[in-house]
């Protein structure tokens, strides 16, 4: 079998605020351990409540974590990262004010992404 087994696709949807409840950072967490082994392919997407978490320069409390900086990380492992501009929108949100690694994306983008999804976990 030439180039090996095809990269197994999971999608990640979150709605939950970036803080206030650990329920995104445990889900982050699971990305960047899933995105971390062989043969997976991570896409996360980020709607509603959840678009603050790609806001850029967000300041925590030492010791806290921090949703920008493991949005990064996922990034950095070749993860795609798209926001809801919709949701950006609401929430006044701009494309520059995007973290690092993270864009504007659509309703249209999260269906296809579903589509090609061999798992869709949402948080």
């Amino acid at each position: 079998m030439e180039g090996g087994p095809a990269a197994s696709q999971a999608l990640f949807v979150f709605n939950d605020a970036p803080y206030g409840s650990e329920r995104t950072y445990n889900g982050l967490r699971l990305a960047r351990s899933l995105a971390g082994r062989g043969g997976e392919d991570v896409r996360v997407f980020l709607m509603g409540d959840a678009a603050p978490c790609a806001k850029a320069g967000q300041n925590v409390p030492s010791g806290y974590y921090n949703v920008e900086v493991m949005l990064r990380g996922l990034a950095r492992d070749g993860s795609e990262i798209g926001v809801c501009g919709t949701c950006m929108d609401a929430r006044g949100i701009s494309d520059d004010e995007l973290a690092e690694g993270c864009r504007r994306s659509s309703l249209d983008e999260l269906t296809e992404w579903t589509r090609s999804a061999d798992r869709v976990l949402t948080f």
